[in-house]
C-alpha cells in the first residue's frame, strides 16, 4: 500500500511539473509571435536552397537569419542551446553531463550574464536578440519540434555559444578532461635559466583547414584571389551553414556559419574577405595547488593561505522518459581560475581570453569592415582567442595572422607541463599585444598560405616571421602539413597565377616528395625480405605508387590503409611493421569486397548522402582534402564492413573568391551535401554534392537582381505556409 501510495505521489509530481513546463512552453510561443512583429525582414531562397535574409535593420537581416536557420537545422541549434546552459544532459541522459559540468565549473552563464550588457555594443546585442527571436518564432510555429523547458532561446544563449566553444578550437576541453584521468598525465615544472621549447606534436590537431591570398603582383592579369577553404566535419554543431546576410545598414556578406551563430564566420562582403585555418597555440596553462593539511578549502600562494571558493553544481540527467535525477558536484575556483580536485592533487585551470564574451562582436565588425584598416580594427579586439587569419581585399592587400591571445608568462618554465599553483610569478595577468603576434602584410612575393603549418613558412622568400621573435613560452607550431609544403610548391613556384591554375592547385590531389606520407612510402617499398605474398603484393602497389589521390589510381587505397595518414602532416602508423601489419589486414580485406588488393581509389573512397553513393578522389591531409580514413569506436569507418570508406570530413564549404583590376568581385563556393542538413526530404538535401565530387562550383549571387534570376522562393519569416 505505502509503495503504491508513493507511486501514485511521484507520477502527480511529475504531471504538475509536466503541466507548468508546457503551460510556459505555450506562453513562450504566444511571446515567440508578438516579437515578431518587431522585425522587417524577408528570406529568398535561390535554387539552391541557400538562404538569403534580408532586413531593414542588421537586427532585422539576424532574424531572419535564425528563423532559416532554425528551419534547416533547428534540433542542432536546440542542443547547442541545452549545452550553454548546462542543461544536455537533462535531454541526452549521462553523456551529457561532462559538458554541463564544464559550463558550470567555468562560469559561462555568470559570466555572460555580468557583462552582457557593458561589454557589447548595443547593435551587437541587437542582432544576438534578434537571431534569438528569430530561432523561436520557428519553434513556437513548430512545437513538436522543439524539447520542452527549451524556450525562449535569448541573446545572452547566443553569446555563451561563442564563449563556451571558442576555446575548444585550441584544446581547452581536453586540458580538462586530462585532470580526471585515474593518475596524474604531466610533471609540475621547474623554473630554469632556460626551459625546454615546447613540442606542439603534444598537443594534438583537428581536422585541418586551407586558405591562400594572391596578391595581384603575381597573377598576369592585375587580379587579387582569395581560397576560404576550411576543413569541418560533414554534420554536427560545427558543420557549416551557408547564407547571405543584407541590411539596409551596410551588412552584406555572404559565407559561412555555425548553427546557433547570428554572423558569417568565414567570408566576403564586397570589399574584403576572410578565411580561419586553425592553429595550435599554447593558452591553457594547469597549476598545481598546495593544499593545507589542515584545511582542505585552502591553498598557499605566495606564502600564505588563500580560502578556495567552494560551490555544488547540480547537473540534471534524464533517467528515463521525464523522469530526471540533479546529480551535485562540486565546484571550485581559485586566483588562478576553475579548479577541480582529484585524488591525485588538486588543479586550477587558466586559459587565453577567458573573461572575454565579445567574440561575436569582433566576427560583426569583420563582416561589416569595409577596408582593411577597418578589418585591422576588428582583429585587434583580439576577442577570436584563436585561429589563423587570411585576407583579401578589392585594393589588392594581402594578409595572414597567427591570431593568439597569448599570455605574458615568466620565462623559464616548461609551460607545456604543469605549473606550481603557490607563487604570483606563474600567475599570468596580461596578454602580448597585437603587433606582437606572427604576421605577414603584403609581402614581396604577393602570396600568403595557411594549411595548419607553422607561421615562420606562411610566404616564399623574404617576409615571413622569425622564429627568434617569439618567446618558447608561446609554444608556436614549427611543423609542416603536406598541404603547406604542396602549396609552396605549386603557388611559390608559379610567379604568374592565372585563375584557372589558381583554382587547379587549390584541388591538387598530390602528396609531395617531401611529405611524411611520401618518406613512410618509401620506407614501405624498400622492404624486400618478406615471405608472405600479400604483403609483398602491397609492398610492390606502393612501390609504383605516384603519391596520387586520383579517381583511378589503383596503389592509392593500400597505400593510405598501410600509412594511415593524420591531418596534421604526419601518420598514426610510425613503425614499418605496423605498417606492413596493416597491408595485410586492408589487403585481405580489399580482396574479400573487392576481388583485388588495387581497386581504384574511386571504388573505394565514397561520398555518401542520402541515396547518393558518389566516387570521390583526394585524401587526409592532401589539397583536395577528405577525410575518411579514421578510427571510429575501434573500427576503420565501415571498412571492415565492406571495403568502402566514407567521408565524414574535410573540403566542405569552398568559396574562390576573386578581385579584378578594377576592384569587381567574383566569387565560386560549394557545399558538400546541400543548403538542406538536415530535412532528408528536401531537394536540397544533398543536391550540391555531384557538384562537389567533380570539383565543380556554383556562382556567388550578392545583388538582391542575382538571386531573384535564380529564385526558388521568397517569403517573411512565419509566413512561408
Amino acid at each position: 500500500m505505502k509503495k503504491t501510495v508513493l507511486v501514485l505521489v511521484i507520477l502527480g509530481f511529475v504531471g504538475a511539473l509536466l503541466y507548468q513546463v508546457v503551460r510556459n512552453e505555450k506562453q513562450a510561443r504566444v511571446e515567440a509571435v508578438a516579437k515578431s512583429a518587431r522585425y522587417d525582414s524577408r528570406i529568398l531562397r535561390d535554387i539552391w536552397g541557400v538562404p538569403h535574409v534580408y532586413g531593414k535593420r542588421d537586427a532585422d537581416a539576424a532574424f531572419a537569419l535564425g528563423y532559416a536557420n532554425a528551419e534547416d537545422d533547428y534540433a542542432t541549434i536546440e542542443e547547442g542551446l541545452l549545452m550553454v546552459r548546462g542543461h544536455l544532459a537533462s535531454v541526452k541522459g549521462e553523456e551529457g553531463a561532462i559538458t554541463d559540468y564544464l559550463v558550470k565549473l567555468l562560469k559561462i552563464r555568470e559570466l555572460v550574464d555580468a557583462k552582457y550588457e557593458t561589454d557589447l555594443s548595443e547593435e551587437t546585442q541587437a542582432i544576438c536578440e534578434g537571431y534569438a527571436d528569430g530561432v523561436n518564432l520557428y519553434a513556437a510555429l513548430h512545437p513538436d519540434e522543439a524539447a520542452h523547458g527549451v524556450l525562449p532561446f535569448t541573446g545572452e544563449d547566443v553569446v555563451a555559444g561563442f564563449v563556451f566553444k571558442g576555446p575548444f578550437f585550441y584544446g581547452l576541453d581536453n586540458r580538462i578532461r586530462e585532470l580526471f584521468a585515474d593518475e596524474r598525465k604531466r610533471e609540475v615544472s621547474k623554473k630554469v635559466a632556460k626551459a625546454h621549447p615546447l613540442n606542439p606534436y603534444t598537443k594534438g590537431f583537428p581536422i585541418g583547414s586551407n586558405a591562400f591570398a594572391i596578391a595581384p603582383s603575381r597573377t598576369p592579369d592585375g587580379k587579387t584571389h582569395l581560397a576560404i577553404n576550411s576543413h569541418q566535419p560533414w554534420e554536427g554543431p560545427v558543420a557549416w551553414y551557408e547564407t547571405h546576410i543584407t541590411s539596409e545598414e551596410g551588412w552584406n556578406a555572404f559565407g559561412a556559419s555555425f548553427p546557433g551563430c547570428p554572423v558569417i564566420l568565414v567570408g566576403l562582403n564586397p570589399n574584403l574577405g576572410w578565411a580561419h585555418t586553425v592553429n595550435s597555440p599554447d593558452l591553457v596553462d594547469v597549476f598545481v595547488l598546495e593544499m593545507n593539511p589542515d584545511n582542505p578549502n585552502q591553498y598557499r600562494y605566495d606564502g600564505e593561505w588563500k580560502n578556495l571558493e567552494v560551490r555544488q553544481v547540480g547537473i540534471k540527467v534524464k533517467i528515463w522518459g521525464p523522469i530526471s535525477w540533479t546529480v551535485k558536484r562540486e565546484a571550485l575556483m581559485s586566483i588562478y581560475g576553475p579548479t577541480v580536485r582529484q585524488d591525485h592533487g588538486v588543479y586550477s585551470i587558466r586559459y587565453g581570453g577567458m573573461q572575454d564574451i565579445r567574440q561575436v562582436e569582433q566576427w560583426y565588425r569583420m563582416n561589416k569592415a569595409n577596408n582593411l584598416d577597418e578589418f585591422m580594427d576588428a582583429m585587434k579586439m583580439r576577442s577570436i582567442p584563436s585561429l589563423n587569419c587570411v585576407y583579401g581585399d578589392r585594393e589588392g592587400n594581402i594578409f595572414y595572422l597567427y591570431n593568439a591571445r597569448f599570455p605574458k608568462r615568466t620565462e623559464g618554465y616548461n609551460w607545456e607541463q604543469y605549473l606550481p599553483g603557490h607563487t604570483s610569478d606563474t600567475l599570468w595577468k596580461e596578454y602580448l599585444s597585437f603587433d606582437q603576434l606572427p604576421q605577414v602584410l603584403n609581402p614581396d612575393s604577393g602570396l600568403v598560405i595557411s594549411c595548419n603549418n607553422t607561421p615562420y613558412r606562411s610566404t616564399v622568400g623574404e617576409g615571413n616571421p622569425n622564429p627568434a621573435d617569439f618567446s618558447d613560452t608561446l609554444g608556436i607550431e614549427t611543423h609542416m602539413t603536406n598541404r603547406a609544403i604542396r602549396a609552396l610548391e605549386l603557388f611559390g613556384e608559379d610567379e604568374s597565377i592565372t585563375t584557372e591554375e589558381f583554382f587547379d592547385y587549390k584541388y591538387d590531389l598530390f602528396y609531395s616528395e617531401d611529405s611524411d606520407v611520401a618518406k613512410a612510402a618509401r620506407s614501405i617499398a624498400s622492404v624486400t625480405n618478406t615471405s608472405d605474398p600479400l604483403v609483398q603484393e602491397g609492398i610492390d602497389l606502393i612501390g609504383k605508387w605516384n603519391l596520387g589521390t586520383e579517381l583511378d589510381n589503383r596503389s592509392t587505397a593500400i597505400a593510405l590503409l598501410a600509412i594511415n595518414p593524420n591531418p596534421d602532416g604526419g601518420h598514426r602508423t610510425k613503425g614499418l611493421d605496423e605498417m606492413l601489419a596493416n597491408i595485410k589486414k586492408y589487403g585481405a580485406i580489399l580482396k574479400e569486397h573487392h576481388g583485388r588488393m588495387d581497386p581504384e581509389w574511386g571504388e573505394v573512397n565514397r561520398l555518401v548522402r542520402g541515396d547518393r553513393d558518389i566516387p570521390v578522389d583526394g585524401g587526409p591531409d592532401v589539397l583536395r582534402a577528405l577525410y575518411s580514413i579514421f578510427n571510429v569506436d575501434g573500427r576503420l569507418n565501415r571498412f571492415e564492413d565492406d571495403g568502402r570508406l566514407d567521408g565524414k570530413g574535410g573540403d566542405c564549404h569552398i568559396q574562390m573568391v576573386t578581385w579584378d583590376d578594377q576592384g569587381k568581385v567574383q566569387s565560386q563556393t560549394i557545399h558538400q551535401y546541400g543548403s538542406a542538413t538536415l530535412d532528408k526530404t528536401s531537394p536540397h538535401y544533398s543536391d550540391q554534392a555531384p557538384l562537389f565530387a567533380k570539383h565543380e562550383m556554383r556562382p556567388v549571387w550578392f545583388s538582391e537582381e542575382e538571386v531573384r534570376e535564380n529564385l526558388e522562393r521568397e517569403y517573411r519569416p512565419g509566413e512561408e505556409y
